[in-house]
């Protein structure tokens, strides 16, 4: 079975916080990883979302440290909501 992963950026103008994360994160942009595997057993080409993750950077690492945090897209939808709308976490 083969994973087809996607990558996009996205961007928080203000300090964001995410389910599960105790910390909030700063302002800045932010690389998003999606794997999704094929369904099989269909007629037509289909995907499932398998994974989703935010790389956040170490508080503690060198410059360019990062850590793979596990993220469901409707936390991030929640978090770009509140930061377009000029709420701030943390």
């Amino acid at each position: 079975m083969s994973l087809r992963t996607t990558s996009r950026t996205i961007t928080f103008a203000r300090p964001f916080s995410l389910a599960g994360l105790e910390e909030s994160q700063p302002a800045g942009t932010y690389t998003i990883q999606t794997d999704e595997e094929p369904i099989e057993g269909l007629s037509f080409l289909a995907y499932r979302r398998v994974a989703t993750v935010i790389f956040l950077p170490l508080r503690h690492g060198g410059q360019g440290s990062f850590q793979a945090i596990s993220v469901t897209p409707e936390d991030l939808e929640v978090a770009q909501a509140r930061d377009a709308a000029g709420a701030r976490d943390g």
